[in-house]
């Protein structure tokens, strides 16, 4: 059985994908603490929702990124 080998630069890539999405998830419940007018504390202790919504984020790009890799695979033609 072969081994899968991922390269250093798509790890380093697909980290920073996540780093992102835990950012843009974290400023969700930062917005959210703000509108519901929530105890600060509570940026904290919701850290297990923020990690699903950053999950949820994280799998919405990848299907972004799968259906324009399709797009490009489809109109571009090897010659």
């Amino acid at each position: 059985m072969k081994d899968l080998v991922i390269s250093s630069s798509k790890l380093k890539k697909e980290i920073l994908f996540f780093a992102v999405c835990f950012v843009a998830a974290f400023i969700i419940n930062i917005i959210a603490v703000i509108i519901y007018k929530t105890p600060w504390y509570e940026m904290f202790t919701q850290i297990g929702y923020v990690l699903v919504i950053t999950l949820v984020i994280y799998f919405m790009v990848i299907l972004f990124r799968v259906i324009i890799l399709l797009i490009k695979k489809l109109f571009v033609r090897k010659s």
